[in-house]
This record gives structure tokens, C-alpha cells and sequence, in this order.
């Protein structure tokens, strides 16, 4: 299958790897994002960039006039401490942002023939008082107006497919990690511990460092929105019937993550402990056996490889950044 997708957010990290897959798949891809976190250089040179903000009616006018078959929305605001500071700001990028690019379809009369793929957190929409793992259809309980937003958006995305008819679909991705990964401001841990070691510094774990995560590589990532773009589907009903969780099934804790990471740099910097983040989520994975049925998805990249793929990205960046002496 090919055609016209649009990924907003493209620029970004998660977008670019997505937009790189669609273009190798002999797509049609336009990017649509506004550089506010995404950066020029990121943009496949295949795809067309479209420097909009999704908020604006520009962006609505791109969708209205123009026949995507897929949209990939990644565009969010993403920090959780600023969701919290700013909750109007998050809902102004998260909820209304996208609720102008659904109405734009909805108004450009080609809905029924555009797929829209939802870039949603199964990190944070099932909150601390579920056990995991956590499959779909676990009761969600988010903790943060940024895990609000992402699941009041998964809402409208499912009135608008049993009312206007726009095939949706929800990927709910653990915690994202690999090249192109920001270190600096709302990151990862595993870029922050990337440029940690190429600096030579400590690396830091709050607590006790068993608190878990379920850590997922970019790349698989992508395979899957991709996935969840072009397979065909059953008809949505209800909320999760639409929705995939993407990650690795697997529980890592941050120590562990520190280590591996350090072994796969052949590099020794110490890890200090600082004292445990007042409610920070102490166990989270997913359950992903429900893209493995549907989408013929399950994760590829073990954890160990996909470090030392990432911690190449970073080092390689490093020495780029630095003059050669003449």
C-alpha cells in the first residue's frame, strides 16, 4: 500500500523515524510542524515540510485542500511538568490543535477515505493505580493534564469515527527512546544518560532506581504507526477498539537501564542516587499482545542494541559537533 500521508510533528523525533519509513515505503509524505521542538535538519529530503502551527487556520486550510489518505498526528505539546504548570496551554496544543485538523477533515468532504493515526501515551493514560502490565482495555485513570488531553483526544477521536466516519486509530506508546532524541529540557532518560557519559558526569537515579519502565526503540516505534496506518481494520465501536498499546512487554528499571546503557558505551561513570521524586510512578509496562493479533506488530530492537545504536547516534553527534584543529 501507498500514497499520501501527512505526519505532523514530523520534524520531531518520533515523526521524523515515521516519516522516513512511509517515504522508504514509497509514499507521498508532507510534514506539517510548526520547529518549535523539531528542527529542519530532522526532515526527510523527500518530504515536503509545511511550517504551520496545528492550532492555526493554515493547518486546517492544508487538510481541507488537500487528499491525504493517511494523517499521522505526532504534534503535541509534550512536557508533562509544563502540563502541569500550564494545563490551558497543553489543552490549547493537545485538545484544540487537534480538534481543528479533525474538523478541517470533516469539513473537506475526502474524511472517509483519510486514516488518522493518534500518537497517544500508554506510559501515563492508565495512571499509577493500575497493575501493570496494562493491556487496552485497562481502566484509565491519568495523573497529569497531559495524559488528560491524550486520552480526552483517544474520546473524540472515537466520536468522530462512529459519527463523521473517519477510520481512527489510537497508538499508545511506552516510553520512546533512540537517535534523534532530545537531551536537553523534557527528554528521556535515555538521552539525558547519553549526554551524561559523553560528558564524562554522573549519572543520576532518584530513589532507589527500581521503579520501571517498559522501553521501547524508535525504530519499532515507527514500525508500528506504520503498521497501524495501511492494515486493514475492523469497525470501531468502542474506545479500545482502536487503540495499541506500543511498547516492549517487558519491565526494565532505571538501574538496570543505567548499566546496560554504560556497558554498551564500553565507558564507567559513577551512578548517584538522589533522593525519590514525590509521585513519581514506581511500576509501569504494557501488555502488547493485542498488536502482535492485529497489526502484525511486536518489538524487534532488544533493549542492549537499541542503546548501543542510540548511545552511536549520540557519541557521533558529539564528535561532530567538535572543530578539527588545522
Amino acid at each position: 500500500m501507498s500514497g499520501r500521508v501527512l505526519v505532523t510533528g514530523g520534524a520531531g523525533f518520533i515523526g521524523s523515524h515515521v516519516a522516513d519509513l512511509f517515504v522508504r515505503q514509497g509514499w507521498s509524505v508532507a510534514v506539517l510542524d510548526d520547529l518549535s521542538r523539531g528542527k529542519r535538519e530532522n526532515v526527510n529530503p523527500a518530504a515536503t515540510l509545511h511550517v504551520l502551527d496545528i492550532r492555526s487556520p493554515d493547518a486546517a486550510a492544508l487538510l481541507e485542500r488537500q487528499a491525504f489518505d493517511v494523517v499521522v498526528h505526532l504534534a503535541a505539546q509534550m512536557d508533562v511538568r509544563r502540563s502541569v504548570a500550564d494545563p490551558a496551554f497543553d489543552a490549547s496544543v493537545n485538545v484544540l490543535g487537534t480538534l481543528n485538523l479533525l474538523e478541517a477533515l470533516r469539513r473537506s468532504g475526502t474524511a472517509g477515505h483519510t486514516r488518522v493515526v493518534f500518537s497517544s501515551t500508554g506510559g501515563a493514560v492508565y495512571g499509577d493505580l493500575a497493575t501493570p502490565p496494562n493491556g487496552e482495555t485497562t481502566p484509565k485513570d491519568p495523573d497529569s493534564p497531559y495524559a488528560v488531553a491524550k486520552l480526552a483526544v483517544e474520546h473524540y477521536l472515537s466520536y468522530y469515527a462512529r459519527i463523521h466516519g473517519i477510520s481512527t486509530v489510537s497508538v499508545r506508546y511506552a516510553n520512546v527512546y533512540g537517535p534523534r532524541q532530545d537531551p536537553h529540557g523534557e527528554a528521556g532518560v535515555v538521552a539525558i544518560f547519553c549526554g551524561r557519559i559523553l560528558a564524562g558526569e554522573p549519572l543520576t537515579v532518584f530513589g532507589d532506581g527500581q521503579q520501571t519502565r517498559d522501553y521501547v526503540h524508535v525504530g519499532d516505534v515507527a514500525d508500528a504507526t506504520y503498521r497501524a496506518a495501511s492494515v486493514n481494520l475492523d469497525e470501531a465501536l468502542h474506545l479500545d477498539d482502536r487503540a495499541f498499546n506500543v511498547g516492549t512487554g517487558i519491565a526494565t528499571s532505571v538501574l538496570d537501564l543505567a548499566t546496560t546503557l554504560l556497558d554498551a558505551a564500553g565507558v564507567s561513570v559513577p551512578i548517584e542516587f538522589a533522593p525519590k521524586r514525590p509521585g513519581e510512578q514506581q511500576q509501569s509496562f504494557l501488555a502488547v499482545g493485542k498488536a502482535a493479533r492485529v497489526l502484525g506488530w511486536s518489538p524487534r530492537i532488544s533493549l542492549a542494541n537499541g542503546l548501543a545504536d542510540t548511545y552511536r547516534w549520540f557519541a557521533t553527534r558529539e564528535t561532530a559537533a567538535v572543530p578539527s584543529r588545522t
